[in-house]
């Protein structure tokens, strides 16, 4: 192991006393030992981040959008940044026009596009809080969340119209204005003027703003620019309240992140625009983008289309989910397969001889230039061939595929962690550390960090290999959950923010989540089973997609569903002449037999102690959806939904279980 550290202690471990468990000590990034990052001059607020950049980068391309020519998506057409920024300021006098004041509501929903940055940076020019609404959280929740904020204004997608008309009953109370991105049919014009309420096209309603000069208001840090509901695995979703001082110093903790490994963003770079505006991960990175001058394109809307567009507009940073990575590796996986013995043999050589040295320290592109020359530029071009960054968040990426994607796209792969709450990346891990694989790196330079024990679970912040769970303080925490202080004061203690989440510092000062702190359930001989680390172990059979594993406290053993991976199954099949398509080779007990112990053995190798082990599975070959309402949008499961849709199957099983 290296010698190296990357964090730094501020204050001192606390020890546990009246029943309140052990605290860690207090650490932050070593980038931020003289103090954190100030955000630039001038920069009070997210409508400032805009402002300044118009006035540096005037004729920047800024927002791009593929052009539809003939029946085909042609090439990016750009709109620059004065171009964007003229619309924005008749945006934002047309919402005025239509009496909604400063800390008014306004929501958006739609996939992203050129618009939705628009009608944000209106928001963000009155003063307005932003409300994203997105179809994922289901349409109950998207009246809860209208009705919760008081919208009184909302911006939405062409094709989502129909969704919101069928929320105006009960919604209308509030909901007055509505704006659609593109056209209104007659139809829909007719609906929506029944309700009382009015419905404008794009066009007709940027002109409402035209010959009114309404002045901006005075914006301050303290002052709220969105209110971010989050998913949340159980209740009704909950309003983040992110303010402006959230947002310009988590930028300037990025800046200076990326400053200090040396790959700072620049007015030169490309994003692709894809994971939703409406979750945080990418608000804060297309913010980032802005206040640099840099430019964003938007995908069509379409996962099967998204390499396309990558290979249209050529991005030089590129954030995805594990489960868009996964996509590439398998795929990528399945080219080389597919390639003949010889050149499969020469990509795992030159595999193997790059990852070796990059393990040894040296940087990707020194690593085997060859080799990169040769056999990963491909890949490379694959990606359009500018991708200097792909950023994984929202979930964990698994080691395999992290270590392959950091050899093979030429790139540097970066894993971050963060939440709503903590307005998104609190910890990332750093470019050439090959050491970080697996872990979400160091915390970012703007915030402190501290491990605190939990007991019930066995895990202690002060044992020489700290574990806990994630305490995150500073500026960047969001000032509360909107009308739920209760939930507020369970979660946000003495100026600390307790995630739920389990971590556990690495040497190098990484941080590696582990588990999650409500995942925790009794089985019924009391022993204990943090059923997402079993989860983290058995996910890394390699033939199998996904697990969700099951116990309570009145049956003696685990219990699981798994989702096994088609390609690995049809093929274990074929060579074991098993005959019959992929849904029944699901219900076969030789399948079943041989996943189970494919289960077993990893089980057996990490050392899980008997009650670990499962006693059955049921194979679906239907992944696990947000369709069933079984994930949330960033694909956490939902553990309650879960035990609804199976219950017959988990009861089936356990019934045979204990005939035994």
């Amino acid at each position: 192991m290296s010698s190296k550290k990357f964090i730094v202690q501020v204050e001192p471990a606390v020890t546990a006393k009246d029943g309140h468990p052990s605290k860690g000590p207090v650490y932050r990034s070593v980038f931020a030992k003289h103090g954190f990052p100030a955000p630039v001059d001038g920069l009070e607020s997210c409508w400032d981040i805009f402002r300044l950049s118009v006035e540096k980068y005037p004729n920047n391309p800024m927002l791009g959008t593929r052009e539809f020519v003939n029946g085909k998506h042609g090439a990016y057409k750009w709109l620059t940044y004065k171009q964007v920024y003229d619309k924005v300021i008749r945006v934002g006098n047309a919402i005025r026009a239509c009496g909604v004041e400063p800390k008014g509501r306004c929501g958006i929903y739609g996939a992203n596009c050129a618009e939705w940055v628009m009608s944000m940076e209106a928001c963000n020019a009155h003063g307005l809080y932003c409300v994203p609404l997105y179809d994922t959280l289901g349409a109950d929740a998207i009246e809860f969340v209208i009705c919760h904020a008081e919208v009184t204004i909302a911006f939405v997608e062409e094709k989502k119209i129909s969704e919101l008309i069928k929320v105006i009953p009960k919604a209308r109370e509030y909901l007055k204005t509505i704006v659609s991105f593109g056209k209104v049919t007659r139809e829909q014009r007719e609906q929506v003027e029944n309700f009382g309420l009015k419905i404008h096209s794009w066009v007709d309603f940027l002109s409402l703003g035209d010959g009114k000069n309404i002045d901006m208001p005075l914006k301050k840090k303290s002052d709220i620019c969105t209110i971010m509901y989050t998913s949340g695995t159980t209740g009704d979703p909950k309003g983040v309240l992110i303010s402006n001082n959230n947002m310009v110093t988590l930028i300037a903790g990025v800046d200076h992140l990326l400053d200090s490994a040396k790959v700072s963003l620049n007015s030169q770079d490309v994003y692709l625009s894809f994971l939703p505006l409406a979750h945080i991960f990418d608000r804060l990175i297309e913010e980032c983008f802005i206040s640099h001058g840099a430019s964003i394109g938007f995908w069509r809307g379409d996962v099967k289309l998204l390499i396309e567009d990558i290979g249209e507009l050529k991005p030089t940073i590129f954030c995805a989910v594990p489960r868009v990575l996964d996509r590439i590796y398998s795929g990528l996986q399945q080219k080389i397969s597919a390639g003949g013995f010889i050149k499969r043999k020469l990509f795992n050589l030159a595999y193997s001889h790059k990852l070796r040295n990059m393990k040894a320290g040296k940087e990707h592109s020194k690593a085997s230039p060859l080799s990169d020359k040769i056999v990963f530029s491909k890949v490379k071009q694959g990606l359009g061939g500018r991708v200097r960054i792909i950023l994984s968040g929202a979930a964990p990426l698994a080691p395999h595929v992290e270590a392959y994607l950091k050899v093979v796209t030429c790139s540097h792969v970066l894993q971050g962690y963060g939440l709503t709450e903590t307005c998104a990346g609190s910890f990332v891990s750093l470019p050439n550390e090959m050491n970080m694989l697996g872990t979400v790196g160091p915390p970012v330079p703007n915030l402190d960090a501290r491990l605190v024990s939990v007991p019930e679970m066995n895990y202690d912040a002060l044992s020489s290999k700290p574990q806990g769970e994630v305490c995150i303080r500073g500026d960047v925490l969001f000032s509360g959950y909107h009308k739920r202080e209760d939930l507020t004061k369970e979660v946000l203690v003495d100026g600390w923010f307790h995630t739920g989440d389990i971590g556990e510092w690495q040497p190098d000062g990484s941080m590696k989540i582990i588990d999650r702190k409500k995942n925790i359930f009794k089985l019924s001989q009391g022993e204990y089973v943090a059923v997402e680390n079993l989860e983290n172990i058995y996910g890394l059979v390699p033939d199998i997609d996904a697990v969700w594993i099951y116990g309570n406290s009145f049956e003696s053993c685990l219990v699981a569903v798994v989702n096994p991976n088609q390609q690995a199954i049809e093929h274990y099949a074929k060579t074991h002449n098993i005959s019959g398509d992929f849904n029944s080779l699901c219900e076969n007990a030789k399948i079943k037999e041989y996943i189970m112990g494919e289960l077993t053995r990893i089980g057996k190798e990490k050392k899980l102690k008997g009650f670990e082990f499962m006693k059955a599975i049921h194979l679906d070959p239907v992944p696990f959806d947000m369709e069933r309402d079984l994930l949330t949008p960033t694909f956490k499961k939902k553990r309650p939904q879960m035990l609804k849709y199976y219950q017959n199957v988990i009861d089936n099983m356990y019934k045979t279980i204990n005939k035994k």
